[in-house]
């Protein structure tokens, strides 16, 4: 059996209930795709984007409504190296990829503070444009529960807000556009052991840069997520169902005990109508 085959079947077969039931889930609950959508599935070379497009893959063959699907890889300014083994992914995992070029690493080596923000906010915009020149009304991103929940506490414990990571988005400066995030139910442990059973090797952190370069507060972001990791891992000990309650808090937000919220440019506090 060809290698791309055992591993579309991994999904569906070793992990159905790990990964495509939560792949799935997420879709339907959030309503992220739609007859005749053209998605761009945004592949960064590493684990979660090439899953994504695996479970994409899968789901145009099952779908109950039609929608197409383009394989997007942006080069941001990779080593051959990093290319190289997106492309070689690729090819054994059957993906047929279109890549895009942008200098987005060379730009942001004159960025003095954060260039990591930079670098995401250009890389957003570009997969956008390129998405929409492609014909796509849609970017499917990888991120996953535990991305979803790390900000959860991130924006608690150190933006002093509630708030999280939305499973779609229109976007503001791309009309008719959308970012919709497919795995949002799937968690990182079992997108790991996905691909160590097949035996599969993703690229990490593919840029150059930030290698070579000491930027404070995108070392202490960085450091700020690992200790989200480490703070979830414990809760796990305590109780496997924190995580999910995590999740869920931001699903039913009791209204009528927030001291204050806020929406666009409305701001509101509980002693506004606390008399009447």
């Amino acid at each position: 059996m060809e290698k791309h085959i055992e591993v579309e079947r991994s999904i569906i077969k070793k992990y159905r209930k790990d990964i495509w039931k939560r792949f799935i889930a997420g879709i339907n609950e959030y309503e992220m795709i739609k007859p005749d959508d053209c998605i761009a599935v945004c592949i960064s070379g590493g684990k979660d984007s090439m899953l994504l497009a695996k479970c994409i893959q899968h789901l145009q063959k099952h779908s109950d409504f039609p929608f197409k699907a383009k394989y997007l890889v942006l080069d941001p300014g990779y080593s051959p190296e990093n290319l190289n083994r997106i492309i070689e992914n690729a090819r054994l995992l059957d993906i047929p990829i279109e890549i895009r070029s942008a200098d987005i690493f060379d730009y942001v080596a004159d960025v003095e503070n954060s260039p990591c923000y930079m670098c995401a906010r250009m890389r957003r915009g570009h997969l956008y444009k390129n998405a929409k020149l492609l014909g796509c009304n849609k970017i499917a991103l990888g991120h996953h529960f535990d991305d979803v929940i790390e900000t959860v506490l991130l924006s608690m414990l150190y933006g002093a807000e509630i708030k999280t990571m939305m499973p779609k988005l229109h976007s503001t400066n791309f009309e008719g556009m959308e970012l919709i995030r497919p795995l949002y139910m799937v968690k990182e442990a079992d997108i790991i052991a996905w691909a160590r059973y097949n035996g599969l090797e993703f690229l990490q952190c593919a840029c150059k840069f930030t290698k070579e370069t000491d930027f404070q507060s995108d070392i202490e972001m960085q450091s700020k997520r690992k200790e989200m990791k480490e703070l979830i891992s414990r809760f796990r000990r305590i109780n496997s169902n924190i995580e999910m309650n995590i999740f869920r808090s931001v699903h039913n937000v009791n209204l009528e005990t927030v001291i204050g919220y806020r929406k666009g440019d409305y701001k509101y506090n509980f002693l506004d109508d606390y008399d009447d």
